[in-house]
């Protein structure tokens, strides 16, 4: 009934386009992205840096935009979206990556296509300018999934792309906390304080993440997200954000998702691939969904952070149960909307 319905509105239009609904003349579009969740308190953000912080979200949420509009994929989109907030210090991505513990940066960044459902990641990579690009070559270019290390980038060698020195993603801001997180680490080593040891930092150190996910004209969902992973991390650590179904997951018809937290429980708890699934099969609305894995379920279990999804219709979805998130959406023929905490 509903193709009957759509199909005589479609005529009517042609007849009188005056009657044309507004479905019916363009499809709706969508993309949200983030930038990190964390402790973001607004007494240690001057009005500068809240500037600074939203220009860029704006940039970025614009340039995955000026995509969809001109009726470009939501891959498209979610890349190029990403690699403005890769470019950008003031995110845990890319350039302003967070330091190991050795004082290197290793980047992990992953891609999905809701409409194939094809996906590509890599992991610890350290000279690649946009691993968000990388994860897509991945994905179009391999047989594979997941690449990390020395051998995702002599992959990238193999495509033509141009490994970037690795002081490329050095800032101050980001050594300081290096040096910080290791004086924390030590001392509670120092202590042989067993749980201190496991947990030795604050959140902030824990999670910082760039994320996209979006909805085009024909209907595809797809989500992207990228990081620098743990302040001080060692062992070749990776989180969830290069981890299909943990840190992002799509599916037309269904949903995108990019997560932003405490990668370890999100991993546990297949974080964007259980909002989807609620979604799918328990047939509740992508708001309900997220706010029930990430301020339900994850809390219950002791993790923080937040999510950015959307669904078949446009729909967003930003729940957190950190302090703020960096955040942003604009849907078709709408202004961008910037949000850091739950009011503004």
């Amino acid at each position: 009934m509903k193709t009957k319905i759509k199909t005589l509105a479609l005529s009517l239009g042609l007849l009188l386009p005056g009657l044309l609904p507004a479905w019916a003349a363009e499809a709706p579009f969508a993309i949200a992205i983030h930038g990190g969740a964390g402790t973001i308190s607004k007494a240690a953000l001057t009005e500068e840096q809240q500037k600074a912080y939203r220009d860029k979200l704006t940039e970025a949420v614009n340039a995955g935009y000026k995509v969809l509009d001109k009726g470009g994929a939501s891959m498209e989109a979610v890349q190029a979206a990403i690699r403005v907030l890769e470019d950008s210090p003031l995110f845990n991505a890319g350039v302003g990556a967070v330091y190991t513990f050795d004082g290197a940066h290793e980047l992990d960044a992953s891609i999905m296509d809701g409409k194939s459902m094809n996906a590509g990641a890599v992991a610890g990579v350290k000279h690649i300018r946009h691993p968000i690009d990388l994860a897509r070559a991945v994905m179009d270019k391999s047989e594979h999934v997941m690449l990390s290390g020395a051998g995702a980038e002599e992959f990238a060698l193999t495509l033509g792309m141009e490994l970037v020195p690795g002081n490329r993603f050095d800032s101050e801001a980001r050594y300081q906390q290096l040096l910080d997180a290791k004086a924390k680490i030590n001392a509670a080593e120092a202590n042989k304080d067993f749980q201190a040891r496991l947990s030795p930092l604050d959140l902030d150190y824990k999670f910082g993440t760039v994320g996209a996910v979006a909805l085009d004209k024909q209907g595809n969902l797809a989500a992207g997200t990228s990081t620098g992973g743990m302040t001080a991390k060692r062992y070749g650590r990776i989180g969830d954000s290069p981890v299909i179904g943990a840190g992002t997951y799509a599916e037309n018809g269904v949903c995108a998702v990019s997560a932003t937290g405490h990668g370890e429980y999100f991993i546990r708890f297949h974080v964007a691939g259980d909002i989807c699934a609620r979604a799918k099969y328990q047939q509740k609305s992508i708001l309900q969904a997220a706010d029930e894995v990430i301020n339900q379920r994850l809390i219950s279990a002791g993790g923080s952070g937040g999510v950015i999804a959307i669904d078949q219709r446009g729909n967003v979805a930003t729940p957190f149960n950190t302090e703020g998130m960096y955040r942003a959406w604009r849907k078709s023929n709408q202004a961008a909307e910037v949000m850091i905490w739950r009011d503004n």
